[in-house]
């Protein structure tokens, strides 16, 4: 017995062991609430302290806190826009429905009906007519003083991590705006929203590590996307001309305060034009989804002041380099010369690298930390672009941009390669990188290349990271913070 008393669990149990044994029941199957927490503040503002109104409101939510004084017991209820006080008298309520109402415990579900009042103390409540038990809580909440904090728990228990800390909620409410707006401004831009599968045959559309599962209708092996591009642009073979898809995509690599492996996307691509056209419309609907959350385009992320207004430059990966090593760089430079380089800042070469890769390490290492304020950055060297034209007058290099903020990457764009030639050779390439050993190389799609026989339009295309924009425009540090539901290594039980 001694046991039970000392294990909440236990003896919340108990209670609702007993509850059944007395005919109720612990897990009600609805309530029908009148009103929300949040409406009555704003509808009741101007009630004066110490009246109380004829009005009878009813409300469902979670008991957060419960003082008892004897006679007369103050509850916090909260539903889902914000908290109320229940004003609870023995006189009001009865004897019987009183020892009831004590005992409930912190957690549990309730509805109640009752009159809007305000207290002699100034505290909206309602004075608590009747009530009912609408869910037992088994288990109890954290102290509020001493409950979840640590991160880990808050990630793997996210359930009490909204419970416990509104402003959490309020990250994932803005969440929710920012991708609304993504939708609206594709939308307000006359792309049309599309659906395309997550089961791949061919692992395609960016170079990623992809999971493989396995089809058993079809006894072989498919692989979760790591993109959706290649289907978006048979949409463009097939006529439509502005397509876009806010998708989940999946990639088999590391975790860490910015990459999931489980990640949010909105792809877009528009016929007839290119680069630069694309990245208009990248501006646009960032710049959107920046006003939806904050109402300006100027915030603070991590202790930094960043600014998203205006036209946003852009700058020469090469030059960058240039710039950062002291030195020009350009695919005129000796292998040899950019390989030493690469040591000298302790990158860990691979064999199979050439110029264009260890142009993009150095630049990945000793750039873009640096580049704060928006800009994107283009001439991506051909050998790490295997989707994007080669720039005019210079086949090393690419029709591709990326827009960098606070040292991170938000968006890839392209001026999308459309001729079946060049892009089979860019495949037979990705296909002998694989067999080097490089495990983020794309498959060859013979029906992809197929499809750019048929003829593709000239087209602008980009992928927006959507939960990397949420960690900006929430001033999130980890992208944890930003997925309601990140993937966590294996709890032991």
């Amino acid at each position: 017995m001694s046991e039970i008393v000392d294990d909440p669990v236990e003896v919340r149990k108990a209670k609702r062991q007993a509850l059944i044994e007395d005919g109720g029941n612990p897990y009600a199957f609805t309530f029908e609430a009148s009103a929300k927490a949040l409406e009555l503040t704003e509808r009741y503002a101007d009630l004066p302290d110490g009246e109380t109104t004829v009005d009878m409101v009813s409300v469902a939510g979670r008991i957060m806190a419960f003082r008892d004084q004897g006679k007369l017991a103050f509850v916090v209820l909260r539903d889902g826009s914000g908290d109320i006080q229940l004003f609870c008298r023995v006189n009001t309520l009865g004897e019987q429905a009183y020892e009831q109402l004590k005992d409930l415990d912190i957690g549990d579900f309730i509805g109640v009906e009752g009159l809007m009042m305000r207290t002699q103390r100034g505290q909206l409540s309602i004075l608590a007519q009747s009530f009912e038990l609408l869910t037992k809580a088994l288990r109890p909440l954290p102290e509020k003083f001493h409950g979840l904090s640590d991160k880990e728990t808050r990630y793997r228990q996210r359930y009490v991590d909204l419970i416990m800390n509104p402003e959490v909620k309020e990250v994932f409410a803005k969440r929710f705006k920012i991708i609304d707006a993504l939708r609206f401004a594709a939308k307000l831009h006359g792309f049309v929203e599309v659906e395309t599968p997550m089961l791949h045959p061919i692992p395609g559309g960016a170079t990623a590590k992809p999971f493989v599962t396995h089809y058993n209708a079809l006894s072989r092996d498919f692989y979760l996307r790591v993109a959706p591009e290649l289907h978006l642009k048979r949409l463009l073979v097939g006529g439509f001309e502005r397509v876009f898809e806010i998708n989940r995509s999946f990639r088999n690599e590391g975790m860490d305060h910015s990459h999931n492996p489980e990640f949010t996307m909105l792809e877009a691509y528009q016929a007839y034009t290119d680069v630069a056209g694309i990245a208009e419309f990248t501006r646009e609907v960032i710049q959107a989804a920046c006003l939806a959350a904050n109402n300006t385009l100027r915030f603070e992320y991590q202790g930094v002041e960043v600014d998203l207004g205006g036209t946003w430059p852009v700058k020469s990966m090469l030059d960058l380099v240039s710039e950062a090593v002291g030195q020009p760089i350009s695919f005129d430079c000796d292998y040899k010369l950019l390989k030493s380089l690469a040591k000298s800042n302790h990158l860990a070469i691979q064999p199979q690298w050439g110029k264009g890769k260890l142009i993009g390490e150095l630049f990945e290492k000793l750039v873009e930390p640096k580049l704060v304020q928006p800009v994107f950055v283009s001439d991506h060297p051909l050998e790490v672009s295997p989707l994007a034209k080669k720039t005019v007058g210079d086949p090393q290099l690419t029709s591709r941009y990326e827009l960098f903020i606070c040292g991170r990457e938000f968006a890839n764009l392209f001026s999308e390669l459309n001729d079946p030639v060049d892009q089979r050779e860019r495949f037979e390439a990705q296909l002998a990188a694989k067999a080097a050993g490089d495990e983020e190389a794309m498959g060859y799609d013979e029906d992809y290349i197929r499809a750019l026989e048929y003829g593709m339009p000239p087209a602008g295309g980009v992928g927006i990271g959507i939960d990397r924009l949420v960690m900006l425009l929430t001033n999130a540090e980890s992208i944890r913070d930003v997925l309601l539901f990140p993937q966590m290594r294996e709890e032991s039980f």
